[in-house]
């Protein structure tokens, strides 16, 4: 990156009205919001001035290596533990405070092709894994054994959500309520699970979609609300404490066209946002949902698989005719695996920003204030995809950056940690942040 070029001559010259006189960065970012260039956007000279002063130009540090695909990674809810799984069976934790070391080695029980998901009880005393079977496990990891030998070093209890089901499924997403006496999960028999933990036992079975539930999370604090994504296009809404007279959901959000991967609440009880193998995130506002699907009955396109194949490009321009979300971001790719998507942390961002894995081994970040592409942003390291991102502190600049992969000759799954270090005052500071690949 060439560090010598400076800000062009007109930016300098509106930035202070004086000639020759370097200008602050956020003096050139504000009158770029305010058009005063005339052009509405940076110089390319003024691009490479901000970027070689606030993005890392010597590659991102490697934390780990394995030997298998990584699946699933998180964050704690303080940022101060990093939880990442693998397909051949291990999940660590990362002491994110104590030099990113390895805190807790848990080598999973009974696994089914992979660790499908994670989760943390929010006071770091638990944590349960899932996979494509109907028993999840759960790991005391507050105890000082660093190395979890399933049943042999310590106990994963399984817990059943077949109940007295004679058949069985797989476990997509697996998630703790605030409290962390219940779990939610959705699977690939159609339905939804809420399992009470401190009865230990199945608490109710929601048959609630048509397809594969690929996502499930709790709308906020109370626990009471629910949120899914399904391979039939659907989001809905769920409130627990109707299920036992009603049994079906409290609304539904149409406008994605095909299966959603992800869904992500904004914690406040109203906003969420979802990954469609559509190519697109939307955000929704619960207050816009309805009781049924309009009627609206879609064209499925059976000769193409996202497993496999790229997504149809006479598809890309569609629109659902009773599209309820608020607004669609498009950019990124969603391809061959169960890309994620989330928001930004409120603690260090206010919430301002969605992030997404994508299949071209980007990551991407939109601004929800600007309701635009906002940064794309460093690289899956290997010939996979970037499937889960989660985010430390962070700040990034208005202009896209990538990373050029081409310096790197990776041939396995690495943690990798990019230390973000700005050099003036009055810019947002920045510790650190994560990203997790895998090569499917």
């Amino acid at each position: 990156m060439n560090r010598s070029r400076k800000p062009s001559r007109r930016g300098r010259l509106i930035g202070d009205g004086r000639t020759g006189k370097m200008i602050a960065s956020v003096k050139m970012l504000a009158r770029r919001e305010g058009n005063l260039t005339g052009r509405a956007r940076f110089m390319s000279s003024d691009r490479c001035h901000l970027s070689s002063r606030y993005l890392p130009d010597d590659g991102p540090s490697v934390i780990d290596r394995m030997h298998s695909c990584a699946y699933v990674s998180q964050f704690s809810a303080d940022g101060t533990l990093f939880v990442a799984g693998f397909q051949d069976s291990d999940i660590k934790i990362y002491s994110v405070d104590n030099g990113w070391n390895v805190k807790k080695n848990i080598h999973a029980r009974n696994l089914h092709w992979t660790i499908t998901d994670t989760s943390l009880s929010l006071d770091q005393r638990f944590l349960v894994y899932s996979s494509m079977a109907p028993i999840v496990h759960i790991v005391n990891i507050g105890s000082s054994m660093t190395e979890s030998v399933a049943n042999i070093t310590e106990i994963h209890e399984g817990l059943d959500f077949s109940g007295h089901a004679n058949y069985t499924f797989g476990i997509f997403s697996v998630k703790f309520s605030s409290d962390g006496r219940d779990l939610v999960a959705s699977s690939s028999d159609d339905a939804l699970y809420v399992y009470d933990l401190a009865a230990n036992k199945l608490n109710v079975r929601i048959p609630g979609h048509r397809s594969d539930v690929n996502t499930v999370c709790f709308a906020d604090e109370s626990g009471n609300i629910l949120y899914s994504g399904s391979d039939d296009h659907l989001c809905k809404v769920w409130d627990r404490r109707c299920l036992g007279t009603r049994g079906k959901a409290s609304g539904i959000l149409t406008g994605h066209l095909e299966g959603i991967t992800f869904i992500d609440s904004h914690g406040d009880g109203r906003h969420l946002i979802s990954n469609g193998k559509d190519q697109v995130i939307k955000l929704w506002d619960i207050r816009k949902m309805s009781s049924n699907t309009h009627g609206v009955k879609l064209p499925k396109h059976f000769e193409w698989d996202y497993r496999w194949m790229e997504y149809p490009s006479n598809l890309r321009n569609r629109r659902h005719p009773n599209d309820q979300s608020v607004t669609t971001y498009r950019g990124h790719r969603v391809l061959r695996t169960l890309i994620r998507c989330y928001f930004s942390p409120s603690y260090s961002t206010g919430q301002r920003y969605i992030y997404t894995g994508s299949a071209d081994g980007n990551i991407y970040i939109y601004d929800l204030a600007y309701l635009t592409l906002y940064s794309v942003f460093i690289e899956a390291l290997l010939c996979g995809q970037c499937r889960r991102w989660c985010w430390g502190m962070f700040f990034c600049s208005k202009e896209p950056y990538k990373y050029d992969k081409g310096q790197h000759n990776a041939t396995d799954v690495s943690l990798v940690v990019k230390r973000l270090i700005p050099t003036v005052h009055n810019l947002p500071t920045c510790k650190l942040s994560l990203m997790f690949c895998i090569c499917e």
